[in-house]
């Protein structure tokens, strides 16, 4: 099957309610050009460095501005709203890194919190520690669409091909990686990590991104982009700023690249050895 998707690129802000506002209108040219599918970036609702403040602004999911405009708007605009991610207060004060998926009648069809835990020291003196308040999920997710098979990742997780490699087999054709990437991290894999994962599973991406310099100060790299299973590039957007990123997708180029290289299924389990060397310790061969 054939549809338009939609990548939306945006700059979040502090105020939830404003980043709702932008999120609103940013879907409704999407849902205008076309898109049936519109995926919004990691951290829709607010990127706040300062976890106290971020924690007094938060609400449950029942109650969060960003989960309530986008089931609203799925379902007067009949499209699928996928909030690429949002912060939700959840149990003994932690937040969760949480990806909401509304069908075209506007229900909520399923959430997927992120897994991996983004704790890195970089370069310049840059360091992250999300598993400090955020909760980190336990369950990979696939939702059966009627347009194809969607599988769930959020930023940090594209690092990690088993999670992706466990959705392809399971029958995933469809990847989405909602991102706010570092600029320094962004520039160095942003790219290539997006179109390795489309290419090593034979499946599109779709990676809705911040882009910009932040009020809190961070800088993310954008450059939202929608990949297809060969790898190539269908759309992109720019390092700043807000965007709508669109492509067609016919998911039925997902199972003729797997049938010209079909690793999927040429997949073979083996034990791994480590041969001792200079009386080292290890399994001698």
């Amino acid at each position: 099957m054939t549809f338009k998707a939609a990548a939306i690129q945006m700059c979040s802000g502090v105020d939830p309610r404003k980043n709702a506002e932008t999120m609103v209108r940013l879907v409704r040219e999407a849902a205008a050009e076309g898109a049936a599918y519109v995926q919004t970036p990691e951290m829709t609702g607010a990127l706040q460095r300062d976890r106290a403040t971020l924690r007094a602004i938060l609400r449950d999911e029942a109650n969060d501005i960003i989960a309530s405009e986008a089931a609203r708007l799925a379902g007067e605009l009949g499209i699928y709203v996928h909030v690429g991610s949002t912060p939700i207060a959840v149990d003994d004060g932690k937040i969760a890194n949480r990806g909401l998926l509304f069908g075209p009648d506007g229900s909520k069809i399923c959430h997927y919190d992120k897994i991996h835990m983004f704790d890195v020291d970089l370069d310049n003196g840059e360091s992250w520690r999300e598993s400090s308040a955020y909760q980190p999920g336990s369950n990979a997710r696939i939702a059966d669409l009627d347009f194809g098979k969607l599988g769930f990742t959020i930023c940090y997780d594209v690092r990690f091909p088993e999670l992706f490699r466990q959705q392809a087999v399971a029958g995933a054709e469809i990847m989405s990686i909602p991102a706010a990437f570092t600029r320094q991290t962004g520039e160095a894999h942003w790219e290539i990590l997006l179109r390795a994962r489309a290419i090593e599973n034979g499946l599109f991406v779709i990676a809705a991104a911040q882009g910009g310099t932040h009020e809190d100060g961070r800088e993310t790299f954008g450059h939202s982009m929608i990949v297809d299973p060969w790898g190539r590039v269908l759309a992109s957007a720019g390092p700043t700023g807000e965007a709508i990123v669109l492509a067609e997708i016919d998911v039925a180029a997902v199972h003729s690249a797997r049938a010209k290289i079909p690793n999927l299924r040429n997949a073979r389990s083996f034990v791994l050895d480590e041969v001792a060397v200079n009386g080292k310790g290890g399994v001698a061969a």
